[in-house]
């Protein structure tokens, strides 16, 4: 179950060597080490920042739709090994293959397919100005660093890379230490695909490469997705030297269930809402605000539902529910079961679990107040809320310094729309949960982000824009 790259890090369009600390890489089913890297040494940094910026000049000039067919070749091959990629994504972070093979180099792939075709259709604006006017030229930012986590490594590494590209803009991408062989990948492909050497760089490590990263004087925009602490450091960093950043962060959503709705409906969106991907996405709707009505009905249903659910090896197609990543994570995830326990919340299904497994839990009776319904767990713990109106849920709702998403149950579209308006959060649903195709932007407000990735928003936040005055007569100088 050997998974050991060519090298450690991709700089300059090659394999190099590490020459940091060692950075082994676990099989989260099994505690095995599959691969051992080692993290980029301060001057490999440097480097890799360095050909970025010589590289990304070449990039720029060239035609926009020249850098959109490179994103399209490469999209296409990654849908071409699809099935070896996906297997790679689930060794390095354990989850099942049923998902990789259709929620993680496929999402990858859609972003570079539609960055690609984007590319040659930006255009700046032309303003009528009497005898003279002005125009707006789109320009790329420089070179642009990716910080990545862990629950989504090699879709994170590309939802940051194709408009970054796709925008004459270089990249220095870095993967979360856990799971740090897809970016490696992508590296490989974007060079197969025609990237320039220099253009997409990988290098590896823990906080101090990404601190030595954000502070490096050739870089002009970083991207992080991570958890809020972290991006409140990053962010920090980056405004000391006035870098552009987008800041996409953790959350506590509330998902609303009405009386109204379709039950069967509520409950599906409920798991995949807590339990896809063992619970460890960002935009979970952890806080499932019921209506008083149903909430019994709903808790027999959901709880019915879990009962049948297939736990165990990630790499058996029939397996839905894979390990925790790592076992720091799976302790954090214990405990904050075991507080809600203690805090008096009745727990309903699950439970903490034996070695890397925690089994999809449910908890009722829960408050606003009780841990489990105001920190993010990032694991597969879902904490049920009853309400009885529209004005006491949207405050309960909205009371968090979290604002990542939201989604809303009922069969009243009239009262969907008004509750989504009145919700605090960048990315909501309405009768649907954590769908984020390429088209969608998709971002946070309030601690949960700023900026948003994908869509052609995402343009805005991978450059720039120039505004000329065309002057087309004499100039009068009052002296």
């Amino acid at each position: 179950m050997n998974a050991q790259p060519a090298a450690s890090l991709f700089i300059n369009g090659q394999p190099v060597e590490g020459q940091g600390d060692a950075l082994p890489v676990f099989y989260p089913y099994t505690g095995q080490e599959i691969a051992s890297l080692r993290e980029a040494s301060g001057a490999q940094v440097a480097e890799a920042c360095k050909v970025a910026a010589e590289a990304q000049v070449e990039w720029a000039a060239m035609a926009p739709v020249e850098r959109g067919r490179v994103l399209s070749r490469a999209a296409a091959i990654i849908r071409e090994r699809n099935e070896e990629l996906s297997r790679l994504e689930t060794l390095d972070t354990g989850k099942p293959i049923q998902e990789t093979l259709v929620a993680d180099w496929e999402s990858g792939a859609a972003a570079l397919e539609y960055f690609g075709g984007l590319a040659a259709t930006v255009t700046g604006q032309m303003i009528p100005l009497g005898r003279d006017w002005a125009y707006t030229i789109r320009e790329p930012l420089g070179v642009c660093v990716g910080i990545g986590a862990w629950n989504y490594p090699s879709q994170i590494a590309c939802w940051k890379a194709a408009p970054a590209l796709a925008m004459g803009n270089a990249m220095v991408f870095k993967p979360s230490e856990e799971t740090p062989l897809g970016a490696l990948k992508l590296a490989e492909i974007l060079i197969e695909a025609g990237l320039p050497a220099g253009v997409f760089n990988v290098v590896q490590g823990r906080g101090a490469v990404g601190a030595a990263l954000v502070t490096d004087p050739h870089v002009a925009k970083v991207s992080l997705t991570g958890s809020v602490p972290t991006g409140q450091k990053v962010y920090a960093a980056a405004a000391a030297g006035m870098r552009h950043v987008t800041m996409e962060l953790g959350g506590k959503s509330p998902l609303i269930i009405f009386d109204d709705a379709n039950l069967d409906d509520a409950v599906g969106a409920a798991i995949l809402a807590n339990f896809y991907s063992s619970g460890q996405i960002c935009s979970n709707g952890t806080r499932v605000f019921v209506q008083s009505g149903i909430r019994d009905a709903f808790l027999e249903k959901l709880t019915a539902r879990l009962a049948a659910i297939r736990i165990g090896d990630p790499l058996d197609p029939d397996t839905q529910h894979g390990p925790i990543v790592s076992p720091a994570q799976a302790a954090r995830i214990r405990a904050a079961i075991t507080a809600g326990e203690q805090e008096g919340a009745r727990l309903v299904a699950g439970g903490v679990g034996e070695g890397a497994f925690i089994p999809p839990t449910v908890f009722a009776d829960a408050t606003d107040q009780m841990t489990l319904a105001t920190d993010e767990i990032f694991g597969p713990v879902m904490t049920t809320l009853a309400f009885d109106t529209e004005e006491e849920v949207i405050r309960r709702a909205n009371a968090t310094g979290f604002g990542l998403a939201a989604g809303v149950f009922t069969q009243d579209l009239t009262r969907a729309h008004r509750m989504i308006a009145r919700l605090e959060a960048g990315t909501c649903w309405i009768n649907a949960y954590n769908l984020t195709p390429v088209e969608m932007p998709f971002g946070g407000v309030k601690l949960s982000g700023i900026g948003r990735e994908n869509s052609a928003a995402a343009i805005e936040h991978y450059s720039q824009l120039k505004t000329v005055y065309v002057g087309m007569g004499g100039v009068d100088a009052p002296y």
